[in-house]
Formats: structure tokens, sequence, C-alpha cells
């Protein structure tokens, strides 16, 4: 199909389905839903034989890629540089210590991912590599050239990075599940995730955000810069907290589709 400038393709990968949107930067943001089917799990066997069946019958070739898994499929952390660290090697070997310290493992069989800072803590993702070779051989296949594979709310934090400001906490709702990054001044201070209760209101929202902060030993944010299916009752101010929820312009879409949207709007 032919590709106009701003145009590009985004698949989302879930543990149990695959999503394919056409978006476009012309004219204000657009998606096009192309493909989707359900998968019998996220094993590489049958994610391989999902994507071809998904990328059937669509000429892809020469499209840009990008591909947003959901967040169950990675892993996600912060890391805190060591101190008087002096080579990439040195924040590598850091990432390593602390995802053994958080998952039980060694990092064998997983590629490390950062923003690789060496003045302050930052944000780190692993990938499955099977899973990773999966997509490379499915975008090879389709002839797309693949831009970038990420875990959902590392997608979510860069498609709204305009808009956040400094010393604000970020979240995104997925599911039943809030992923926050604290923040101290401009500084990523934890990550944290926790279940979200059905009919979870403004209240426990606050209660939340607060129970957080004492944990962590941080003053409690001002604001909260929410996206996903967060509910709309959170929006708002409210003892000094005040949560704004950005439109991801996915409301009513589930599953991997929403993953494929996931940071489209920038």
């Amino acid at each position: 199909m032919p590709r106009l400038p701003g145009q590009g393709l985004r698949l989302g990968v879930g543990h149990d389905s695959l999503a394919l949107v056409r978006t476009s930067r012309l004219f204000g943001a657009r998606r096009t839903l192309l493909s989707e089917l359900h998968i019998d799990g996220p094993e590489p066997e049958s994610l391989a034989r999902g994507l071809r069946t998904l990328f059937e019958g669509i000429d892809a070739a020469g499209w840009p890629l990008t591909v947003v898994l959901a967040d169950e499929l990675a892993r996600i952390w912060q890391v805190s540089p060591p101190p008087q660290a002096a080579s990439p090697a040195d924040l590598q070997a850091a990432a390593a210590m602390r995802f053994t310290s958080l998952f039980g493992s060694a990092t064998a069989g997983w590629t490390l991912a950062a923003d690789w800072r060496a003045d302050q803590p930052f944000l780190a993702a692993a990938l499955p590599a099977p899973l990773l070779a999966a997509v490379a051989d499915a975008a090879r296949a389709a002839r797309c050239p693949l831009v970038e594979v990420v875990p959902q709310f590392v997608a979510a934090m860069n498609g709204w990075r305009r808009l956040r400001r400094p010393g604000a906490w970020f979240g995104l709702v997925h599911g039943q599940v809030l992923t926050l990054a604290a923040y101290e001044g401009k500084t990523l201070a934890a990550l944290r995730t926790a279940v979200v209760p059905p009919g979870a209101d403004r209240a426990w929202l606050d209660n939340h955000i607060a129970r957080e902060a004492l944990r962590l030993g941080l003053t409690a944010p001002g604001l909260l810069q929410l996206c996903g299916t967060a509910p709309r009752s959170w929006a708002g101010e409210a003892d000094g907290l005040a949560c704004t929820l950005f439109e991801d312009g996915a409301a009513g879409e589930a599953g991997a589709l929403r993953l494929a949207c996931t940071g489209s709007v920038r």
C-alpha cells in the first residue's frame, strides 16, 4: 500500500492477541485497524504463527513499524547509577544487578535497554530475546523497517513526554493495573505497580498516592498525570493533588488494539 510522509504501522502484542494499526500524522492523528487476531499465547512459536497470519494480505513493504508489548511480557525497573560510574559497562552492570535483585534471575535470555544516565536514576527495560527474534523475523518477512520495540509503559511515557510536567508523577492504567513513575523534582525516584480494585474512586487514588509517597520517603506530588483506562472520576483536584487524564484517543479500545495505539499521540 502506498505510504505518505508521517504514516507508519504500530503492532500491539498482548499475551493472547495481536493488532496491527496504520497511523498518520496528516490532518491530525488518525489510526486505522488493519488486522487483529487471537493467539494461543506469547510463546515464540505461537507468536510467529500469529504474526504471519496478521500480515497476510497486507502490503507493509517500506512502512516503519513500531511494536508495543504488554507490560507483563517485559520487565521494567528503575536503576540508580553506581557512584563514579565511568563507562557504559558500569551502567549495564548496575542494571543487570538490579534486575537480578528484583526478579530473582540473571539477564540471560533477555535483551536490556535503558536511558543509560550516569548522573541520575534511569528507567530500564528487558524484553525476552525469543519474542524479539519472532517480531524481527516478522518485520523482515513483511519488508517493513523495525523502528522500535517497547513495553506499553515506556511507549506511554515517550508518547506524552511533551506534556509531562517536572515534579509530576506519571501513570498508566491498563486493565486493572496502575503503573506509576514517581519523581522527585526531575529525578525518577521509583517505579511502582498496583492492582486497581473494581470501582476504585478518587478517594482510593488519593490514599494510594499518599501511601506510595510515604513508603518511598517522598513529598506527595501536587500533580498526577495519567493515561490509559483511568476512570474519568479521578480527574480534577482534591486535597492538594491535581489529577490530569491524558486523552489517548483509544476510548473503547481494548487488548492488543489499545496496546498498538499507546503513545501514538505526541
